[in-house]
C-alpha cells in the first residue's frame, strides 16, 4: 500500500513523460486540484530514477514508452517503475500509455504497478485514477489482469533442455530476475558490476530462446513452482 498522504496536505505526484507538452498538461491538470500537487518531473528514465526518491511522491505517473524506445521498443517506463518501487516500496505507480498492449500490462503488473491507463483517458478520470492508487487501491482492469495471470499459470515457455544451457551463476541471476530485482540490485546482491549483470542477462535470454526479461521472469517463477512441488 502506498504511503498515506498527509490529511492536511496534498497528494504528491511525480511525472515521467518524454514530451514536454504532455508533462505540462498533466501538471496543469493535477495542480488544479486542491488535494493534488506535482512535486517533480522527468523527461527520461535516468532523470526519473535520480529525482523521484528525493521528493518522495505518493504517486508516480509514468509513460510506458519513452522516446528512445519507440512504438515497438522496450517498455522503459516500466523499468523505471520497477526501480522506483525498489527504492520507494510505498510508492504507487500509475502507468500511462498510448497503446492497449497486453504485453506492457503484463510487464506493469510484474513490476508492481498499481494502475495502467490509456492516454485517451479524459482529465477527470485521470485525476480519479491518481486518487485511487494513492489510497492503495488498484486501477488495473480485472479482465486484462485475468489474462495476464492466466499466462503466469500457463506452461513454462522453456523446458529443461534450455535450462541446462545456463551456468550456475546464470541460474542464480535468473532466480533474482524472477524475484523482480533490477540489474543494479542483482549486481549488489552478487557483488558484480552492473554491466556484467546486463551482459549475463542478455546471455540468459539468448540461451532460453526468449527476447524479453519478463519472459525470463515467468520461466523463473515456473521453476520455483516445479521445485516446490517435488
Amino acid at each position: 500500500m502506498p504511503q498515506t498522504a498527509d490529511p492536511d496536505g496534498p497528494i504528491g505526484v511525480f511525472l515521467l513523460d518524454d514530451h514536454e507538452v504532455v508533462r505540462r498538461g498533466l501538471r496543469d491538470l493535477l495542480d488544479a486540484e486542491s488535494d493534488l500537487k506535482v512535486v517533480g518531473e522527468a523527461a527520461n528514465a535516468r532523470e526519473a530514477i535520480a529525482r523521484a526518491p528525493a521528493v518522495r511522491p505518493h504517486v508516480a505517473v509514468l509513460d510506458v514508452r519513452l522516446g528512445s524506445s519507440g512504438e515497438g521498443g522496450d517498455h522503459e517506463g516500466i523499468e523505471v517503475c520497477r526501480e522506483l518501487r525498489a527504492r520507494l516500496p510505498d510508492l504507487a505507480c500509475l502507468m500511462l500509455t498510448s497503446f492497449d498492449d497486453d504485453e506492457a500490462l503484463f510487464d506493469a503488473i510484474m513490476a508492481g504497478a498499481a494502475g495502467y491507463v490509456l492516454k485517451q483517458i479524459n482529465g477527470s478520470d485521470l485525476v480519479s485514477a491518481v486518487r485511487t492508487v494513492a489510497e492503495g487501491r488498484s486501477m488495473l482492469d480485472p479482465g486484462a489482469t485475468s489474462r495476464v495471470m492466466a499466462r503466469l499459470r500457463g506452461p513454462a515457455p522453456s523446458g529443461p533442455v534450455e535450462l541446462e544451457k545456463l551456468s550456475p551463476r546464470e541460474r542464480e541471476i535468473l532466480e533474482l530476475i524472477g524475484d523482480g530485482l533490477t540489474n543494479r540490485q542483482i549486481a549488489e546482491r552478487l557483488f558484480l558490476a552492473e554491466k556484467t549483470v546486463k551482459n549475463r542477462i542478455s546471455s540468459i535470454l539468448s540461451k532460453l530462446g526468449v527476447g524479453r526479461r519478463i519472459q525470463a521472469a515467468v520461466i523463473a517463477e515456473r521453476i520455483k513452482e516445479r521445485e516446490a512441488g517435488q
